[in-house]
């Protein structure tokens, strides 16, 4: 067995979304004064390699907690758009991977925007599933959908839509992934268990993604 490790580390030095504060990590207890070690964290439920419950945009739904564990590990299918110059996933895209995603439980799509981490440009300009794609993906029995970039939407798109569409259909979003490209072309066990906190609209997550080899 393989591990690889899809997740983005926490620092109060990372990037994060347009408008929000970073985090803050201090050192509440140290070994030298009080004999033991422990950090006061503070910071967004949205922060790093996050997930996304329907609850975050669409009131009245589920948050994480609401879940049973299972919602959160499941067979993974890496889907490459690095070659997505227009900006958009479009449907017909999606289409020529209609028999593996059928397969799977999470669609991860490679953007190739992880490489990026740390730069202004992380945040521009990253390929997004059209309204039609992100409908049609949705079709399917799955259970989430995860990006290498900081959003399901551009940073601009004020509206959210394939949030919208996304979590209606009671999946969840999985954004910020990285190493993505350690995974394309197999089969793997994916799994983004997130921390239980009541009525969580999101979570950090250690997403990782599990090859029998």
């Amino acid at each position: 067995m393989k591990i690889i490790d899809l997740t983005q580390t926490i620092s109060s030095e990372m990037p994060v979304y347009p408008g929000t504060e970073p985090p803050v990590i201090k050192d509440a207890t140290t070994i030298e004064k009080d004999g033991f070690a422990e950090k006061l964290l503070s910071f967004f439920s949205h922060t790093g390699t996050h997930i996304d419950a329907p609850g975050h945009i669409l009131k009245g739904r589920n948050t994480l907690d609401k879940f049973s564990a299972d919602k959160f590990m499941g067979k993974g299918l890496v889907i490459d758009v690095t070659k997505c110059t227009s900006g958009k996933i479009e449907k017909d895209l999606l289409e020529k991977h209609s028999a593996e995603i059928e397969g799977c439980d999470f669609v991860l799509f490679k953007t190739g925007w992880d490489k990026r981490w740390g730069n202004d440009s992380y945040f521009a300009d990253f390929p997004a599933l059209s309204s039609e794609a992100a409908s049609w993906l949705c079709r399917f029995n799955i259970k989430g959908i995860g990006f290498d970039c900081i959003s399901a939407d551009p940073v601009d798109a004020a509206d959210l839509p394939n949030h919208k569409i996304i979590l209606d259909k009671n999946l969840i979003i999985i954004e910020n992934l990285c190493n993505l490209d350690k995974l394309t072309g197999c089969s793997f066990l994916f799994s983004c268990l997130p921390l239980k906190i009541e009525n969580s609209d999101g979570s950090p997550v250690r997403a990782v993604g599990i090859l029998d080899i």
